[in-house]
Order: C-alpha cells, then structure tokens, then sequence
C-alpha cells in the first residue's frame, strides 16, 4: 500500500471502488461529489492530490480510475470494514442494521498485523453479515455463484447468504421475521399476480414474502 493516508483520502478511494461496474470503470467528477456530498471543485483537488500519489489515473472529460494501486487500497479498506462487521455481530451481538457505521469507523485502523489476527480469530470469513464478499489478503474473492430468491422457481432450495440492498429498514424487517444469513430456505408457492412466495424456511416455519422482499435476499442454491 502507498504511505499512509489520511481519512478522507480513504474515503475517496472506497467510493470510486464502490461507484465503478468494475476497477477500470471510469466515475465522473459528479458522480463522486454526489456520493461524498461534496462540491465539484472539492472533488477535483482530491483527484489531483491522489493523482499525484499513484493512486488514480485521470483522464480530462472523462473522470477517474483506480490504478493498480489505488485498487488495493480500496479493497484492503473493504477487507478490513467486512471483517468488523462480522466481529460486531457475531462476538460483540452487534444487529446486523447496526454495524455499517462503526465498521466505518474502525476500517481506517492501520495496523496490518491486527486485520490479520481478526481474520483468523474469526475464522476467516468469506461474507459479511450482509453477505458481500470479504476479499483476502491479496485482493481476491472466493464466493460462490449466488441468486435472488425470487429468482428461484417451486421447490427449489437454497440457503440465504446476503442481502442485495443493507437498507437498516429491510434489515429490521427481516430480524422481525427471524430471517438471517445461514438459513435454508424452500420455495413451495409462487404467486404470479403479485409475484409473492410461500417459503418454508428451517427454524421459522413457512411464511410469505413480497416480491419487494424476494428481490432483496440473495440465494446460494442447494440440492
């Protein structure tokens, strides 16, 4: 990783990952200001000054990339605020809605050697509560192919490891049906109206689900 950084500067390399399709997808000035709540000009002087650190490649009308570095400083940024989540939830009883701000906290923490005691304490994870990948120590994922449960078509099984959108309201809802990560899951009704299912899930029972729901919750299939 390049010399140390400063918060803000971290900041702005997470979000260019997390805007882009893809690491060499280009993010315009705007779209970077609008997700740090920033002004245009602010963005700019940011670009230059991380420009100039290697970490981005600029190009003039058409926005920002990370650069081969850059890359792995947004993903050792992303390793470290996965894996506190799942020390949150899991030894601290932390509600998945809950985590998202204190990891924000804790991901600028520098210390390579604790990031690594983390992972192997916690077993070295492969998601995070909300089911994102946690990328390894070398940048890499190792996940599996996954589906929206309303995607899944009459007595299909799978097993739900993650949520497509970790809006703190969905994440209520689901904790108020006791829908959580690890259990598995059966389609037995499809409603073509509305798009609605009748699930049965193990430890909860059978239930339904709206489509707005379904849509939500992704699947790793099983036999």
């Amino acid at each position: 990783m390049t010399s140390q950084l400063s918060l803000t500067e971290e900041n702005y390399i997470k979000a260019i990952y997390q805007i882009s399709l893809d690491p060499t997808t280009n993010v315009s000035t705007n779209a970077l200001a609008d997700n740090m709540q920033t002004k245009p000009a602010t963005v700019s002087d940011m670009i230059k000054k991380l420009s100039k650190k290697k970490l981005l490649i600029y190009e003039k009308y058409k926005g920002v990339s990370l650069s081969k570095s850059g890359l792995s400083t947004a993903l050792t940024i992303v390793r470290k605020h996965r894996l506190w989540e799942v020390f949150l939830v899991n030894h601290l009883n932390f509600k998945w809605d809950e985590v998202h701000e204190i990891a924000e906290q804790l991901e600028h923490i520098i210390s390579p050697e604790l990031v690594e005691r983390l992972d192997r304490f916690l077993g070295n994870p492969r998601i995070d509560p909300h089911g994102d990948p946690i990328p390894d120590i070398n940048g890499n994922f190792h996940c599996g192919p996954t589906h929206l449960l309303s995607e899944l078509a009459i007595m299909e099984i799978g097993v739900i490891i993650g949520v497509k959108n970790d809006d703190p309201l969905l994440l209520q809802y689901l904790d108020k049906v006791n829908i959580r990560l690890g259990l598995k899951i059966k389609i037995l009704e499809i409603n073509t109206y509305d798009g609605s299912v009748k699930i049965e899930i193990n430890e909860v029972g059978k239930i339904f689900l709206s489509e707005k729901i379904t849509s939500q919750l992704l699947i790793s299939k099983t036999s």
